[in-house]
């Protein structure tokens, strides 16, 4: 039953995030007049597959892993005297006969939406469940710590880590995250006293939390639609950090998962109730949207900087070097997936040692 759990709610959790991401993609191309020819959830021979009345087939593939949009032309970005080459009826509408401003539309509308997927959840969430918040009251501080060093006491409250805000034990949590790797400057309320003092980098300050200072909170419409702006610029600053970290060194690649780790979290989430699993979404949303950012040449991101760079240079990239540097994109996204894949199978089969 568990099993069938993790596979329901794997396909769900992928299902909407990848829909809503190619959605957006889909929505901006019929907006610049630009044909989209194919739009596919999961890969491989279709299961389902119908037309609509602009001739844009919809799929439903048997690979339910993914997705994409089929935008007319756009393979030609790169080999521009094919399309110089066509028949005026044959350009209308292509991907390369619209302005490159709304070309940059059409490929940033993916992680905007994605972006948007996530501010919406997490607003919902704010407005429709009370939570009982962790105050950012300190319980405990670890005998020699960072935050005993620093003269942080118990009953101390946290309320402010260099620019950010704290209003719960979360924002806590990852503000330390956010700022591992340098000294935080925090601000703590002791009594009727502000008191300011300075955290140098550690796995952990020391602090424990006050267990018994927790408040029930539930925002109204704006409160809500604010705090869900706010989750969503968390977590994806969160995200942009662990990454960062990986790539220098601060942190283990072992932390990487694939959809193995995707499938496990959303079943968990999927049998913690509605509001677990509706976080699940929003995440890997953010997740999702991060990602295509990367600049590599196969992503929205890589695509992106393409656009800047042409419209800063005035010139098209096109040729043999483009085609080399789709070439290693598509390698290191076959070199991250093979990673992630390796580090949740020995996980699972316990071959770390």
């Amino acid at each position: 039953m568990q099993v069938f759990l993790t596979i329901v709610a794997l396909l769900i959790v992928l299902g909407i995030v990848v829909f809503v991401h190619e959605l957006g993609h889909f929505l901006a191309a019929r907006w610049a007049g630009v044909r989209v020819d194919t739009f596919s959830i999961g890969f491989g021979p279709a299961l389902l597959k119908w037309h609509d009345k602009r001739g844009t087939a919809w799929k439903l593939g048997c690979l339910p892993l993914g997705g994409y949009v089929s935008i007319y032309g756009q393979e030609d970005m790169f080999n521009r005297k094919k399309y110089a080459e066509l028949p005026d009826e044959k350009k209308r509408g292509h991907y390369l006969s619209a302005p490159a401003w709304k070309q940059f539309i059409i490929i940033a509308a993916g992680v905007t939406m994605n972006f948007i997927l996530a501010w919406f959840i997490y607003s919902a969430m704010f407005m429709f469940q009370p939570k009982n918040v962790q105050l950012p009251v300190v319980g405990q501080v670890i005998q020699e710590s960072v935050a005993f060093n620093a003269g942080v006491k118990s009953g101390d409250i946290i309320i402010r880590i260099d620019d950010e805000k704290i209003t719960n034990w979360g924002e806590l949590i990852i503000a330390k995250e956010l700022a591992s790797n340098r000294d935080a400057d925090v601000l703590i309320a002791r009594g009727d006293k502000l008191v300011q003092v300075t955290l140098s980098p550690a796995e952990r300050w020391g602090l424990v939390a006050d267990g018994s200072k927790t408040e029930l909170r539930k925002k109204g419409f704006w409160g809500a639609i604010y705090s869900g702006a706010r989750e969503t610029y968390y977590q994806s600053r969160t995200l942009l950090v662990v990454l960062k970290q990986i790539v220098t060194g601060e942190r283990s690649s072992k932390q990487l998962g694939s959809f193995i780790t995707i499938a496990e979290v959303s079943g968990k989430a999927m049998a913690a109730g509605f509001f677990a699993f509706l976080s699940i979404i929003a995440l890997l949303s953010v997740n999702l949207a991060i990602i295509n950012l990367l600049p590599l040449p196969v992503l929205d991101g890589g695509y992106l900087l393409i656009l800047i760079i042409e419209a800063i240079t005035r010139r098209k990239l096109q040729g043999r070097g483009m085609e080399i540097a789709i070439m290693i994109g598509w390698l290191l996204i076959l070199g991250l997936f093979i990673l992630t894949m390796w580090n949740d199978l020995a996980r699972v089969f316990g071959l770390n040692g």
